[in-house]
């Protein structure tokens, strides 16, 4: 029965004996690891489309979208703890609930990471071009600077190439950040480490600058759209908008699939996960004030006098008019925009420049998110196992991590950034609504298995981050909703016409199975490479 495959939490450690990535990462590079994913989308994309959707009640939503991230981030310090072996919240899956629903997580979480990884690189080069024009003056043509425009004619898609053909600089810095995770996990973190530094000083010298200009009359109407939005619109107030920005948090989630990749993972892999969700919330509370207290940040209404969401023909039809041209939720640069907007114009260029340079380190690790999922389910035999092939060299996942970036660079190239967020999110929330009921499962189930980290309260912690993840699903927009049951369903086709058979707890091949004798467990669960007490699993 595939709902009884479950592969036992030491099985789990002796396939990641057999082929395992090699240890480098330590807990300051961990934290940084996080906070380069989390900082940068939320802040430097996502800032005005929140604002269109809650107004200033988009204080609320960071603080909402957080609050449940925060949940989730210790129901998975548990179990990355317990497990520190690459697959996330696939190999937590795998482990208690069994292998079908194992795959479904699994295909979600590619879902997340390579639509976020392709709207970053969108986002990315929007900057850029924004930067290249008002440095040199010069500017690609919009058919090489953009994808073309996709409306669904009942359920074919139709492109609409007057907007653009393709987006040549997205296809760059997704492939140049593939050329990256290829030559090695230390390379990437030390570069990443000086995009986080220059991400931190540029949002510090934000805040700096923004705080002091506050007007709390900008902060008025708080709410203007409500907490769910006006009857009949979808994905709009403040509970909208923490739906969307879900997707500026859910790097911390590619904390956990380094866990084979660091050293000590199971005190290093908590401190990563909670240190860099800790930072970055209270980033983007202050820079959050320091936008709205400096020029406002009401959304703007459609030519009927209609809410409108962010990307419609409505809300261009009224950022293209003179009266809000300068709006904070028209602009495609929103803390550069705001800074100029208080007469900090060279710093505010200067902030256009850091976007440029930080943003790549979202990419990076929404890309070595990805390709961590797909090397460990390709160890498991669900996908070609060629996959998983590790460089001679480089020691890096080469095959997987190329095959990536291919994609991502495709569908950078050819689609907007539009809605990917929300797309994004809709596989991300079932992949953490799935974490938080395994570690319920795992604590009934196996009681007594060593738990370097304990999530707190866990009776009330974990339905709360269940529960909070599906209340977030059902606030994002219902196209983006729709998305998660069709991709799931093609992940289904794929899983029995090929994981089903090939799948290695299938065919019986399980390095070692979980104690029956009534030995207690060890003290703490085995390190990949770690010999055993009296030479047994443990």
């Amino acid at each position: 029965m595939i709902f009884g495959r479950i592969k036992p939490l030491d099985a789990i450690l002796a396939t990641a004996e057999k082929k395992s990535l090699v240890r480098t990462l330590g807990p300051v590079q961990l934290t940084l690891l996080g906070v380069g994913a989390i900082i940068g989308t939320g802040i430097f994309v996502l800032t005005a489309a929140a604002a269109q959707k809650a107004g200033p009640g988009m204080m609320w939503s960071f603080m909402i979208a957080g609050a449940v991230c925060a949940f989730a981030a210790l129901c998975y310090s548990e179990l990355a703890s317990m497990v520190p072996v690459s697959g996330s919240a696939y190999t937590y899956t795998y482990a208690v609930v069994g292998e079908l629903l194992a795959w479904m997580v699994g295909w979600a979480l590619i879902l997340e990471y390579a639509v976020a990884a392709s709207a970053v690189s969108v986002g990315w080069s929007g900057y850029f071009m924004g930067l290249m024009k008002s440095i040199t003056g010069l500017e690609l043509p919009q058919a090489l600077s953009a994808g073309p425009v996709w409306t669904m004619n009942g359920l074919i898609p139709h492109a609409d190439f007057s907007h653009g053909f393709i987006n040549i600089p997205a296809i760059v810095i997704a492939l140049a950040v593939t050329a990256l995770l290829v030559v090695g996990t230390t390379e990437s973190a030390r570069v990443n480490a000086v995009l986080v530094a220059i991400k931190v000083t540029a949002l510090t010298a934000f805040v700096a600058l923004t705080l002091p200009a506050l007007d709390s009359g900008n902060f008025s109407p708080f709410a203007p759209n409500g907490w769910f939005g006006p009857a009949g619109t979808s994905g709009m107030g403040i509970v909208g908008a923490a739906a969307s920005i879900f997707f500026a948090y859910v790097g911390f989630d590619a904390v956990s699939t380094a866990a084979e990749e660091t050293k000590n993972p199971q005190r290093n892999v908590p401190i990563g996960l909670i240190g860099s969700l800790a930072i970055c919330t209270i980033f983007y509370l202050f820079v959050a004030a320091g936008a709205i207290g400096a020029i406002g940040a009401q959304p703007v209404l459609g030519p009927d006098g209609s809410v409108v969401a962010p990307g419609s023909a409505g809300f261009a039809a009224a950022c293209a008019t003179a009266v809000h041209a300068n709006d904070l939720v028209c602009s495609n640069e929103a803390l550069a925009h705001v800074l100029r907007a208080i007469n900090w114009n060279v710093v505010g260029n200067a902030l256009g420049l850091a976007a440029n340079l930080a943003l790549p380190s979202v990419i990076l690790m929404m890309m070595f998110g990805q390709t961590r999922i797909f090397f460990v389910m390709a160890r498991d035999g669900l996908l070609p196992e060629k996959l998983a092939s590790i460089h001679p060299r480089f020691k890096t996942p080469h095959v997987v991590t190329i095959v990536t970036g291919i994609f991502v660079a495709i569908a950078a190239a050819l689609l907007p950034v539009g809605q990917l967020a929300d797309i994004s999110n809709s596989g991300t929330l079932f992949a953490f609504f799935m974490v938080s009921i395994a570690v319920m499962v795992l604590r009934v189930r196996d009681p007594r298995r060593a738990r370097p980290f304990r999530t707190p309260a866990l009776w009330l912690i974990a339905p709360a981050a269940a529960i909070g993840c599906m209340f977030l699903f059902f606030n994002l927009p219902v196209d983006a909703q729709m998305v998660l049951p069709v991709w799931g369903g093609l992940g289904l086709l794929l899983y029995f016409l090929y994981g089903y058979r090939k799948s290695h707890v299938a065919q019986g091949i399980v390095e070692t199975h979980e104690q029956d004798s009534g030995i207690p467990p060890q003290p703490v669960p085995p390190m990949p490479g770690a010999p055993t007490p009296g030479g047994r699993d443990a």
